[in-house]
């Protein structure tokens, strides 16, 4: 890979062009988006919040700091107020860029096509009061973006996965071919995605190293893992024949097709459930696909 091989379509991962996918976030099909809301993303949940969830009366062991005066004048009889708790809804998006990543045959590399996806998802959380952070991971240091709401917050998401991606390249060019094990990065997850939070995971899950199953499921546990399996279309289509491949090292092998296995609407990862992305569609695809998977009122 040449430097100037560096900034072709596909290859370069552009911050305008990922503020520009706000609009196919938004408006996938022509549909009209849902109002964003004022702050966090409200749950109606029983506790010590600020909000009222309701008015009744008073039974003994109830707080008495709670009795709703109004209530009480109005009917005689003691009433309290009980609250419900605001819950900030926190989305953590993983892009992976390790070097298996960095490589496509049709429209753009699998690792812009997974920060494509990642963004998508971003804007639509932002626009419906969540918070969005950021960790990408390659063959160097990571990168992290603390969760942070409204379009601010998404911007900084879009500079973390930017930066993170023309380091990745550089490192590419460097010589930087081996995949680190993806579980190891993927261990970072549990300091800093908070309990309750949401873990969108788009990588090609190569070399996800020993355990990963195992990560994925303690995962689980406390948090909400989604996975996209981002792929590259044109291997998936490839005609039953035997193919000529080089690996890392220098050696050469054939790889023998027996068919073409087709388009599926769902993978499986490590026994979880994993939504396919293909790197050689486009980003009016994967919006409209990242819609369906992802409605509303889960994203």
């Amino acid at each position: 890979m040449s430097a100037a091989a560096l900034d072709a379509p596909g290859v370069a991962l552009r911050a305008e062009a990922l503020i520009a996918l706000r609009r196919l976030a938004l408006r996938p099909g022509g549909t009209v988006p849902l109002s964003a809301l004022p702050g966090g993303f409200v749950t109606k949940r029983r506790g010590h919040g600020q909000e009222v969830a309701d008015v009744r009366v008073y039974v003994p062991g109830d707080d008495v700091r709670h009795l709703d005066r109004g209530a009480t004048a109005r009917s005689g009889r003691l009433h309290v107020r009980r609250f419900q708790e605001e819950r900030d809804r926190v989305t953590l998006l993983v892009a992976d860029m390790r070097p298996a990543m960095l490589w496509g045959t049709r429209r753009a590399f699998r690792s812009v096509a997974a920060a494509e996806a990642l963004t998508l998802i971003g804007w639509r959380v932002v626009e419906e009061g969540g918070r969005v952070g950021l960790l990408a991971l390659s063959a160097g240091d990571p990168v992290a973006v603390p969760a942070r709401g409204r379009t601010r917050g998404m911007l900084e998401v879009i500079g973390g996965l930017v930066r993170a991606h023309e380091a990745a390249l550089a490192l590419a060019l460097a010589g930087a071919q081996d995949d680190p094990p993806l579980v190891a990065g993927l261990s970072r997850l549990e300091r800093i995605a908070p309990r309750g939070a949401e873990v969108v995971i788009a990588s090609g899950f190569d070399s996800g190293g020993e355990g990963l199953a195992d990560r994925l499921a303690a995962l689980s546990r406390y948090r909400v893992p989604r996975l996209l399996s981002v792929g590259d279309g044109a291997t998936r289509d490839l005609p039953r024949g035997s193919y000529p491949i080089r690996l890392p090292d220098g050696t050469r092998h054939r790889a023998r097709i027996a068919a073409s296995v087709g388009s599926t609407d769902t993978a499986t990862i490590a026994g979880a459930p994993a939504l396919p992305i293909d790197a050689g569609a486009s980003p009016e695809d994967i919006a409209r696909l990242i819609a369906t998977a992802f409605p509303p009122e889960r994203v």
